[in-house]
Parts: C-alpha cells; sequence; structure tokens
C-alpha cells in the first residue's frame, strides 16, 4: 500500500475512536414526534377583597394566585390573569391585616370575595387583653343598633363569647362549647367540655382554640373544626378563664392553685399552690401574673418560674379578676368595695359600696368602672379611687362591665344590659335581656349576652356583606 494512503486510513480510524461526528449520520428520528402542548388563553378573574367584620372594601391589597399578581383598587377588587386549572390557591395581603390564603372552584366561578381580618379588632380572650382591662379599644361601634340574628343556648351564659375570624365561641352552663358564624348565627360546630358545668370564656391561639372544661380538664381544638388537639387535667375544678401569651396558658383552680401550661410543648412549667380556692382570672402585666383567692390575697407570681414575688390582703374573698392599667392593680373584694395597689404591692386606695363586689372591673381613660350587689354601676378615678359617678342598673351586678367605643355596658339581675357614656354616666342604651357578662363582639357587630340567649346586633343604617369567605 502506498506510504500517503495508508496514513489517510489511520488518520480515519483515530478520528472515528476519539468520536468524532463529522462524518457520523445523524439518529433515526422516533416513530412519532411529540406535540407541543397547546397554549392556554389566561381568563380573567376578579377577586374582591373585603375586611371580613365591617364588609367594607380593602383598597392596595395585593392578591396573588397561580404565579399571577395585582393590587386591589377601590373597590377593593383586583383582577388576575389566571390560565384555566381547579382548584385555585389565592392569597391577600393588606397592612394592618396581615394575609390569608382562600381554596376557590375555578371551573365554577371566575369572580370571588376574599375576607380579611384585623388582628386588632379581635376579641380572644375574657377581658379583651391579657391585662384584663375589659376595655375594647380599636371598636367604635356605638348605639343605637339593630338585632342581625339571635340564639337561644339552651343553659345559662356566664361568661362572654371570643370572636376572631368571623366567628364567636361560647360556652353554656351545660358544659357545651358553640362555634357560631357571626353573619347569621348558625351553628359551625359545638363540642362537650364536661357535664360539671362551664363557668369560663374559651381564648384563640392563632388555629386552635383553648377552653377549660369546670371538670377540671383543658382542652386545645382546631378553631375551624372542633376537632380535639389535646387535653390535660389539673387538680381542682376551674373557673378561671385562660389567658394566654407566647402560647402559655396561665389560670387557678379550686384546689388553690396557680399553673403555666405550655399549649405549643404541651407540658405543665410549674404550679403555684396557693392554699385557698380561686374562681379569678389569671391577669398579666410585664413580667407578673396577679390572681386573687378566697383567703383575700392578691398573688403576684414570676411568669417564667411561679415564684411568688409578693401576697397582699384584699380585705375579703377576691371572686373576680383583678385589672391592671397604668402600673395599678384594681382588685374587687367580696366584703363590699374595690381596692388598688401598686403593681410593686403597694396599696393606693379603696372605694367601699356596702354590698359584695363580684364583678370585675373595667378600665379606661384613667377612670375605673365596676358593679356592686347594691344594683349600682360605679365609675371612679383610677389616680385617687375619687367617685365620679354612679348608675342605678335596677339589680345586682354580678359580672364585670366592658367599655366599647367610649361606652360602659353592664347586666343586672334585672335581666337587662344598660350602655353608658364612660365620661359623664347618661344612659344611652337599654336592652331587655341581661344577666351577669354584657357584650364582646368584633368591628362590625356587638354580641349581647342574655341569660341563655346570644344576640349580634349592628349600627342602625349598616349593612354588612353576607357572602365570600
Amino acid at each position: 500500500m502506498p506510504r500517503k494512503l495508508a496514513f489517510g486510513v489511520a488518520l480515519a480510524a483515530i478520528a472515528a475512536g476519539c468520536g468524532s461526528t463529522e462524518r457520523s449520520a445523524p439518529p433515526p428520528l422516533p416513530a412519532t414526534v411529540p406535540k407541543r402542548p397547546p397554549l392556554v388563553k389566561p381568563q380573567l378573574v376578579a377577586v374582591k377583597v373585603v375586611d371580613g367584620d365591617t364588609g367594607q372594601p380593602v383598597v392596595g391589597a395585593v392578591v396573588r394566585a397561580a404565579g399571577a399578581r395585582a393590587r386591589s383598587g377601590r373597590q377593593g377588587v383586583a383582577l388576575l390573569g389566571l390560565a384555566r386549572r381547579t382548584p385555585l390557591f389565592v392569597e391577600a395581603v393588606a397592612t394592618r391585616y396581615g394575609s390569608r390564603t382562600v381554596r376557590f372552584e375555578f371551573d365554577r366561578y371566575r369572580a370571588f370575595t376574599l375576607r380579611l381580618y384585623r388582628p386588632d379588632g379581635q376579641w380572644t380572650m375574657y377581658g379583651v387583653t391579657p391585662q384584663r382591662t375589659q376595655a375594647q379599644q380599636t371598636i367604635g361601634l356605638r348605639p343605637p343598633f339593630r338585632i342581625a340574628w339571635g340564639r337561644n343556648l339552651g343553659s345559662l351564659l356566664e361568661f362572654p363569647a371570643v370572636v376572631s375570624d368571623g366567628v364567636a365561641y361560647v360556652s353554656n352552663n351545660a358544659g357545651v362549647l358553640f362555634a357560631l358564624s357571626m353573619t347569621n348565627g348558625r351553628t359551625l360546630w359545638r363540642f362537650t367540655l364536661g357535664h360539671s358545668g362551664q363557668a369560663s370564656s374559651p381564648a384563640v391561639l392563632g388555629d386552635e382554640l383553648v377552653a377549660h372544661g369546670k371538670s377540671g380538664r383543658i382542652f386545645l381544638l382546631d378553631r375551624g373544626t372542633g376537632r380535639l388537639h389535646w387535653t390535660y387535667v389539673v387538680a381542682g375544678q376551674i373557673e378561671s378563664s385562660p389567658v394566654v401569651r407566647d402560647g402559655i396558658d396561665y389560670f387557678g383552680d379550686w384546689a388553690g392553685n396557680v399553673y403555666a401550661v405550655d399549649l405549643r410543648g404541651r407540658r405543665l412549667l410549674w404550679t403555684y399552690h396557693s392554699g385557698a380556692k380561686i374562681t379569678a382570672s389569671a391577669t398579666l402585666a410585664g413580667r407578673t401574673v396577679y390572681v386573687g383567692n378566697y383567703a383575700g390575697r392578691l398573688l403576684a407570681l414570676n411568669v417564667a418560674t411561679g415564684r411568688l414575688r409578693f401576697a397582699v390582703p384584699t380585705g375579703g374573698v377576691v371572686y373576680g379578676s383583678a385589672a391592671t392599667a397604668a402600673g395599678r392593680i384594681f382588685v374587687p373584694s367580696r366584703a363590699g368595695s374595690l381596692v388598688a395597689f401598686s403593681t410593686s404591692g403597694r396599696y393606693l386606695w379603696r372605694r367601699p359600696t356596702g354590698s359584695y363586689v363580684y364583678s370585675a372591673p373595667a378600665v379606661w381613660g384613667g377612670r375605673v368602672f365596676f358593679g356592686s350587689y347594691d344594683g349600682l354601676l360605679y365609675c371612679v378615678a383610677a389616680r385617687t379611687g375619687a367617685l365620679q359617678w354612679t348608675v342605678p342598673m335596677g339589680g345586682r351586678v354580678s359580672g364585670s362591665p366592658v367599655v366599647v367605643g367610649g361606652v360602659v355596658y353592664a347586666g343586672s339581675f334585672a335581666h337587662r344590659i344598660l350602655g353608658v357614656d364612660a365620661r359623664n354616666g347618661h344612659v344611652l342604651f337599654r336592652f331587655p335581656h341581661g344577666e351577669y357578662v354584657p357584650v364582646s363582639g368584633n368591628r362590625g357587630r356587638l354580641l349581647l349576652h342574655g341569660w341563655s340567649s346570644l344576640w349580634a346586633v349592628e349600627p342602625v343604617g349598616r349593612v354588612l356583606a353576607t357572602r365570600g369567605r
């Protein structure tokens, strides 16, 4: 073989061995060529964002779904271009409201209403705040009112409902806890807490609800379904409503114990043995838990350890909850007076009434409001205890007054509720049903509590939106 020809053959063989494709044949075509998926034309979907409590449009809410994003306009409507798919998860977020995600059926509807709720407009525990001030500062509803709906719950309502995200949670003396729609009063679910009765309000903890059964059991429930997540048993019966901070529930029992229970960690943190029955709900201020007992003493405990900071005499059995505000704590005494201390335990003043004071006080605008078995609603100066005004209630006052929109509401054993101007004592509102506690509610409606019935009322002329999620 000539030298040049042999060199050319060898070079071709080396190129083939190195994976050269310059002269290689193209790969065979597949039997069928896959088709491109058809383009889906986006469809316009309208999402109207409204305040869940008032029905008013929320302007400037950011709405997201399936990668699309839009902002709600003056009517609360955001327009999204979306490919057809189901289910559709829509998220809305707005200043002061936080965020909420709701599942919609895109195949059936192309216009939705999504409700957002302001956290500061919810009533998540007895006494409104951990300080048990019984004053709702962000709800501005005032009379005159009209009735939106009413429900009879079959047994005594001694403690008020708590309200969150359009649902009211209330338990009766038969030990049944109800979840009721604030829109129409419909029962969403119910849960039996026990057959020994019920004498406290529940409290909202995120997506869960904590309730105390009078039998001595703590129940942690799913807020949406009422399904039981966890339960815990303590030594004595419980009348103390939960006060929850950072997932920890503080309360007392009839055996004279004060407890701190970690609801998220599902464990007991500490117990303090006071030596006397406790029916009052605990009050939180800073790093201290305050609670009164039947030995007539106000106890101050360290929130982290349960160690006693101080115990001071009040002059009589403490049945109702204390309230703290502006460095003072106000304690009802069954001996017939309201007593004020500094939060360090120094005695400040006493306002006698001459009859039992079971009523937990309300504190608002530098004044303290409380009722007595003498049939009067009292207003005194928070700093000095000086009397500002009194209003005859027509019967004994056992439950706590509540302040909403500058109006003090109180129920009495005359089976009615009065609403009084907090500044001057003028009666602004009369409701022909009532007994123990008067009101709770949200920014759209108040709940008036009778012996066994609950009424939702709203200002005359206001009509709330009733559709949407």
